[in-house]
């Protein structure tokens, strides 16, 4: 992947999973089911799990704007993983809504499910806040996903237990503005 001319990034990934246009094919694919089971609603609140969901949270949005779904945006950041590349067991919360959301369908965006713990502990702490209803819509599940996360609504990709990055996905603060998801080498985040 590298050369001249090639991105910084090509020579840490291992391969692609989704190129852009699979992901932009999906995207639009996963909004026109979510506008049509929405339809009848005024407004639906797109939840944002910070960080690593926000290029496919705009592009979401963006999606369901051109289907006529109104959208407000919101933002929470909860994490299980820190600087890691895998779960340390236990959820933080390090950033809430800013508003309040009884009443009000929501939506929440996922870039990845793995494990599910993080998303089983988001989804009790929504469902506590009154919304009229809580779904989820994740581009990303792991094999792991299906045996143990909660139900998930709508599912981009099943991709294999590798690490990926990419597309808002990160290792290490690094990776998020490359525009597919890939994996990363191993060697990488095992140094």
């Amino acid at each position: 992947m590298g050369g001249a001319g090639s991105s910084w990034y090509e020579s840490d990934i291992e391969r692609i999973v989704a190129t852009p246009e699979q992901i932009a094919d999906k995207t639009a694919e996963l909004a026109a089911q979510i506008a049509e089971d929405y339809r009848s609603v005024d407004e639906l609140v797109l939840v944002c799990v910070l960080t690593g969901a926000f290029v496919f949270t705009a592009d979401l949005a963006r999606e369901l704007g051109r289907r006529g779904v109104p959208v407000q945006l919101e933002f929470m950041q909860a994490s299980s993983y820190g600087q890691a590349a895998t779960s340390s067991g236990v959820v933080r919360l390090r950033k809430d809504l800013d508003r309040d959301i009884s009443g009000a369908h929501v939506l929440v965006v996922e870039d990845i499910v793995d494990t599910g713990l993080t998303l089983s502990w988001l989804l009790k702490y929504l469902e506590g806040r009154s919304a009229a209803s809580v779904e989820v819509v994740t581009l990303l599940r792991k094999p792991a996903a299906i045996r143990s996360a909660p139900p998930l609504t709508y599912v981009g990709f099943d991709i294999p237990s590798e690490f990926v990055v990419g597309y808002g996905l990160d290792y290490a603060g690094k990776y998020r503005e490359v525009p597919y998801v890939g994996v990363l080498k191993p060697q990488i985040y095992s140094r």
